[in-house]
């Protein structure tokens, strides 16, 4: 055997072992390139690493690779250069599937669906001069396994980031709930538990404070102050002329509104607004919470201003049942007992009175003035209404013209009041309402109609004008002063008001210039003047009293005591 026999298997062992150990280096390679792809990077850097590792590990190149997003969306990767126009069809043929694709450039192609288990998660295409090696393309083929795994982990990686996210804002959005609905469950308790308490708008505003802790304020419809909780100071009001407008903007949202410092919500437990709860709020710091407790609250003092006035309506009717029954004639028993059970002392001295205002205003507007009235000047009372007027029982002593003047404030001066006589028990009370009747009507007749007159004022028209003999009675007054009142008118003088003023003073010269303020010959020219236009003797006991009744009757009749 020669030596160069002695060679041949020397040099193949050689080839042999060069083969082994590139084939171990590319699986080495192959395995370094997994571990990369597995390292937890996005889909786009997998496939950049996958296409790049291509030539690595054959003599093939990437020709094209594409990526499916998650709504299918399948996105071409950049950085191989112009594809061949024919590529995207070839690839579209094969319905995601490996395969080989011949195009007219003579190059060999193979197309690698990158799958996982949800589907075909990608797209790589290798182009080489001649048809690789089987080891060749078994390295490629295992690359593309791997890159196919590794997208797959990475969506599923992707998914479970996704996921956690949404977890962790579900659970933030869960906490945020409970805790909203804790502090929406303290203030249903703590409001709730304010109404069963009794504690009526003060205690409803003090816990509504507690609950914000912004100062609360509790108005009427108005814009008057009915209660408040840690109240500032200046209290904000809003201006009266654009309260109504402020209402009427309020009333078209159904949520709280915002008027400068003030977060309002309007109390209206049916379509009526019985008032305004409002949040004074000038930092703007009002959140969720805080309109929430507004609102709750508001629900809670509509559900109390009901139930007041409830009660107010029932306690009104109770107390006109009782004033028309007092006027009417009850037992005095049955009277005190009711009377005490509504809150007013009946044992104590009464007046009744009548009131009548001209006009087109209704009996309600006129009873309510009177209520007002009758607060303001402090007198305890019962209000009602009879015979198209209002009719008043005060207790105490009246002073009929403060009254007059309060309700002349509020309803103008074409109004006439009556007053009865003083009554020390109920029994007393029909007849000193049928008095008031009676005063109302004869000032409401007289030449002055308008304001006060009680029954006492008129004397003896008492028992002259009986109510079905007014004629009578007039035509008296001008059989005895009918030349003085013409006289009187057409000399604008005041020979009736001397003689009254004379015979009131029981024919005192002295005394009747005096309280005429004239001097004493001014008082016997008039006299005189009376004489000569009557033809009447001021001495005759038949005349003078006849002229006395006359001037009494018109004094009434002119209104004036």
């Amino acid at each position: 055997m020669t030596p160069e026999d002695d060679t041949v298997p020397l040099r193949r062992e050689a080839k042999t072992d060069s083969w082994w150990r590139a084939q171990m280096s590319n699986l080495y390679g192959l395995s370094a390139i997994s571990m990369m792809m597995f390292d937890g990077r996005e889909a786009a850097d997998i496939m950049r690493l996958a296409t790049t590792s291509v030539s690595s590990l054959s003599g093939c190149t990437t020709d094209a690779a594409y990526l499916v997003d998650d709504d299918g969306t399948i996105v071409p990767q950049e950085g191989f250069g112009e594809a061949h126009p024919d590529l995207d069809t070839e690839i579209g043929k094969l319905d995601g599937q490996s395969g080989r694709i011949e195009l007219a450039d003579g190059h060999w192609r193979w197309c690698y669906a990158l799958r996982g288990l949800g589907g075909l998660t990608g797209t790589l295409v290798v182009r080489a001069e001649q048809p690789p090696s089987r080891d060749e393309i078994f390295l490629v083929g295992s690359l593309c396994q791997q890159a196919a795994a590794a997208l797959a982990s990475s969506a599923l990686l992707k998914r479970e980031r996704r996921q956690s996210v949404s977890l962790r804002e579900l659970n933030e959005q869960l906490s945020t709930s409970v805790e909203r609905l804790k502090q929406q469950t303290q203030v249903h308790d703590v409001l709730s538990t304010i109404s069963a308490s009794g504690a009526g708008e003060p205690g409803i505003a003090h816990a509504l404070h507690e609950l914000t802790a912004l100062p609360v304020a509790i108005e009427d419809r108005f814009g008057n102050l009915r209660a408040w909780g840690g109240r500032p100071d200046p209290y904000p009001k809003v201006g009266v002329h654009r309260r109504e407008e402020l209402l009427r903007h309020a009333a078209t949202l159904s949520e709280p509104v915002r008027v400068k410092d003030r977060l309002i919500s309007l109390v209206r437990p049916r379509h009526e607004v019985l008032g305004v709860l409002a949040l004074i709020d000038p930092g703007r710091t009002a959140g969720p919470d805080q309109v929430f407790a507004l609102e709750y609250g508001s629900t809670v003092l509509a559900l109390e201003l009901s139930h007041q006035r409830s009660l107010a309506e029932v306690e009104l009717r109770l107390r006109r049942d009782l004033v028309d029954d007092l006027i009417a004639g009850t037992g005095d028993g049955s009277a005190y007992a009711r009377a005490d059970a509504i809150g007013h002392d009946l044992r104590r001295p009464h007046h009744v009175v009548v009131l009548r205002w001209s006009g087109e205003l209704a009996e309600d507007v006129v009873a309510e003035a009177t209520g007002r009235a009758v607060t303001t000047l402090g007198l305890a009372s019962l209000v009602s209404r009879h015979s198209g007027a209002v009719v008043l029982l005060v207790a105490g002593p009246l002073d009929g013209g403060a009254l007059y003047a309060s309700l002349s404030e509020s309803l103008g001066n074409e109004g006439a009041i009556g007053i009865g006589s003083r009554c020390e028990t109920p029994g007393r009370l029909p007849k000193s309402y049928a008095e008031a009747v009676r005063a109302v009507q004869i000032r409401r007749s007289s030449h002055t109609p308008n304001g006060v007159t009680t029954f006492d004022q008129l004397g003896i028209y008492r028992i002259l004008d009986t109510g079905q003999n007014h004629g009578d009675v007039v035509e008296f007054v001008r059989e005895w002063l009918g030349k003085l009142l013409d006289y009187d008118t057409q000399r604008n003088a005041e020979l009736v008001a001397t003689l009254a003023q004379y015979l009131d003073c029981g024919g005192s010269y002295g005394d009747t210039a005096a309280a005429l303020m004239i001097h004493r010959s001014t008082l016997r020219y008039r006299l005189g003047r009376i004489r000569e236009i009557t033809e009447l003797d001021l001495n005759d006991v038949d005349s003078r009293l006849n002229l006395h009744l006359a001037t009494r009757v018109w004094q009434v009749l002119r209104g004036s005591s």
